[in-house]
């Protein structure tokens, strides 16, 4: 596409989430510092939320490379599941074999025996859930009893929530008030503001293997910053299009026009001028209709 262009190795701006792109926002640091102290702690439930495209799968796939080795992780990516298959889904991570026809308490014999020879090796066990919104309410019952399993000094199985905000309107349901009990650690991921949009965009480039003078320069960030309100998906993708309507015009830096291009071939993104164009046509309709007033009350007098 474009890689040969702007002499870099791979697309910097890919939805993929990549750890390597890891930039390291402070609400990403302080995000995985308290997922950090939460579990070496052995709290039961932690929960991270954010609005959609702010990096919470990204945080997640680096928790799960940077957790220390005195800890056994178990990943579930995609929660929609009843009762059943999420405790075959947590067996499946853990090593933990069922029969066909394993009903809750054979589940809870089975995994009660893993984790406690995991714990016999002192190791921890993490089970970690990504888009936990979409859990549905018989399944946050059912793992809300998993970690009843415990030992007199700490809990024997740990669980972090990735989810969007729809995940605290669900548990602020009263018949989840349980399981909220149990959340001791909790955080909100933040967007960026337009200087991070900056370094940012700066860091992407610089990963991807770019070397030459500025493409993005402060101007087009703090566009993209306002069409994006912050958000790191949004940003990827208006970015994304800039590069390749300033490769297509055989340009080496992005322009203003370019990243307003992108925007307006972005649903997500929010227009800068629509609004003010709207304002602009209603005052003008206004200011007619005044007028026409104005003369006819003239004509008539």
């Amino acid at each position: 596409m474009y890689l040969y262009h702007y002499g870099i190795k791979e697309l910097p701006f890919t939805l993929t989430p990549n750890t390597s792109y890891f930039f390291g926002l402070p609400s990403h640091k302080e995000a995985i510092a308290v997922l950090v102290t939460a579990l070496k702690t052995g709290e039961g439930f932690i929960k991270v939320t954010g609005e959609v495209g702010t990096g919470k799968t990204l945080i997640c796939r680096k928790l799960l490379n940077e957790l220390p080795k005195d800890f056994v992780t178990a990943y579930i990516p995609n929660p929609y599941l009843s009762p059943a298959e999420l405790r075959r889904s947590v067996a499946s991570e853990l090593n933990v074999a069922l029969t066909d026809h394993a009903d809750q308490q054979e589940f809870t014999h089975r995994i009660q025996q893993r984790l406690i020879h995991i714990h016999q090796e002192n190791k921890g066990v993490v089970l970690i859930i990504d888009e936990a919104q979409a859990l549905p309410m018989e399944s946050i019952e059912a793992l809300r009893l998993m970690t009843n399993l415990e030992t007199e000094s700490r809990k024997l199985l740990q669980v972090v929530l990735f989810g969007q905000p729809e995940l605290d309107e669900k548990l602020a349901l009263p018949e989840l008030r349980q399981l909220k009990q149990r959340i001791t650690f909790s955080y909100n991921l933040r967007l960026m503001d337009d200087d991070q949009v900056y370094q940012y965009v700066r860091h992407r480039m610089a990963v991807a293997g770019y070397q030459g003078t500025e493409i993005f320069n402060r101007k087009c960030c703090k566009r993209l910053f306002r069409a994006s309100k912050g958000t790191p998906r949004i940003v990827n993708v208006l970015c994304h299009k800039a590069l390749m309507l300033a490769y297509g015009e055989g340009k080496q830096a992005v322009t203003l026009q370019h990243i307003d291009m992108a925007i307006n071939d972005t649903e997500a993104a929010v227009i800068p001028n629509r609004h003010l164009n709207l304002i602009i046509a209603i005052s003008l309709m206004l200011l007619v209709a005044i007028g026409f007033t104005f003369i006819y009350e003239r004509w008539w007098q």
